[in-house]
């Protein structure tokens, strides 16, 4: 299984071996699959920005065009077009099935990249899917109900979700990569 070697997460005690380093990657693709949740194209491009940074590792892997500086081009434009079109009136809502299935679609996709390296993939994609799922639904009722709470103002609380969303993309990235650094000095030990 693996060698127990002294390792922290969010300031917990881990111990360090294969299985863990799986079951906190299949988390965090779950929780990339919720950002693509609440926004669907933030997810891939948080993920293609991950790559390009060089904070997840895709070379030799089927992901690596996602590390193209034009996938994260096409990608972050995207995502920019999707914030502003959600704040329009006529947007239908994220549980329409078009949305619903492209939310499923993005979310299993960036959580296939994020297993990507470690050969992960489909576990990795199926925790996407369900984190997209999680997203989807839970981000519809809490802004729903954040809407009819703060007097029907539905901006300000678009805007609260638009940085979740980015802010928690990125730094759910960015633990990936550390959670996949780790794993890999710890192998060569």
């Amino acid at each position: 299984m693996g060698e127990a070697v002294p390792f922290t997460v969010a300031g917990l005690f881990v111990p360090r071996r294969v299985f863990v380093t799986h079951t906190l990657i299949l988390l965090l693709a779950l929780l990339i699959g919720v950002v693509a949740g609440l926004r669907s194209l933030t997810a891939p491009a948080v993920v293609a920005w991950a790559a390009a940074l060089d904070w997840i590792d895709l070379d030799h892997t089927w992901a690596s065009w996602v590390d193209n500086k034009i996938t994260v081009v096409v990608l972050t434009f995207l995502a920019v077009a999707e914030l502003v079109s959600d704040k329009l009136p006529k947007t239908p809502p994220r549980t329409a099935p078009p949305s619903f299935g492209a939310r499923l679609v993005m979310g299993g996709f960036a959580g296939a990249v994020l297993g990507a390296w470690p050969h992960w993939t489909f576990t990795a994609l199926g925790a996407g899917v369900i984190g997209a799922v999680l997203g989807t639904l839970g981000g519809y009722q809490a802004r729903k109900r954040l809407v009819a709470a703060s007097g029907g103002k539905d901006l300000p609380i678009a805007l609260l979700e638009d940085a979740v969303a980015i802010l928690g993309g990125f730094a759910i990235v960015a633990l990936t990569g550390h959670v996949l650094t780790e794993y890999l000095l710890t192998a060569v030990k």
